[in-house]
């Protein structure tokens, strides 16, 4: 099955290599390119794209203007933050208009192909430098959890949770821990059904407020 991506950067060049990187793969296809805010949600109700790789400082619209706008519309498409900016601020109300994921933009090709095929599989992917330090915030806001209250997971499901704790991507987890992808997806959904949660960031969350990260 393709991915359909649009692109919202004012950056020609940022846009132009996002395009290259994408195309190079088989199964991601850009349906679109939009310069601003007003014209990406004008893209997502054309396309209905499976991700929307959306910058947060743009003109006419913002990215989180932009954000706010599509989930008014009850849109289906995943968004995915892509910015310089990793102020705790941005990653808050990113995450609070409905992202799907926050990356920055010097991530390498591959991290960003990868998020945007979890994203479109209903995952949230943060950058590694992000997602330790927004979800020991998140966790830092809640009762901390006796490791105990993990004890629903097994020994490989706890393994696989401190390794999302640390950022790493499915294809990661399963190099630490000498398992195949699809083995890792299954260990996630099974982490996120048992602990009650929506993704995998409400899972780290959970591994900091019980100590397990």
């Amino acid at each position: 099955m393709t991915i359909g991506v649009v692109i919202a950067d004012d950056e020609e060049l940022v846009r132009t290599g996002l395009r290259l990187i994408l195309s190079a793969e088989l199964d991601l296809e850009v349906l679109a390119e939009a310069v601003d805010g007003a014209e990406a949600v004008q893209l997502v109700a054309e396309y209905s794209p499976d991700v929307l790789l959306l910058d947060i400082r743009m003109p006419v619209l913002d990215g989180l203007a932009a954000m706010r706008e599509l989930q008014a519309t009850g849109t289906r498409t995943r968004i995915v933050i892509l910015t310089t900016f990793d102020a705790d601020a941005n990653v808050h109300e990113a995450l609070a208009a409905g992202a799907s994921g926050f990356l920055l933009k010097d991530a390498p090709a591959g991290q960003l192909v990868s998020a945007i095929r979890a994203a479109a599989a209903g995952d949230a992917v943060l950058a590694r430098p992000v997602v330790r330090r927004i979800a020991a915030e998140l966790a830092s806001r809640t009762p901390r959890l006796d490791l105990d209250g993990l004890d629903v997971l097994t020994d490989r499901e706890r393994e696989v949770l401190a390794l999302m704790a640390e950022g790493c991507s499915n294809l990661e987890i399963g190099g630490r821990l000498y398992i195949g992808e699809g083995t890792v997806k299954t260990h996630v959904a099974r982490i996120l059904m048992k602990l009650g949660v929506r993704d995998r960031l409400q899972a780290v969350v959970l591994a900091y407020r019980s100590g397990l990260a």
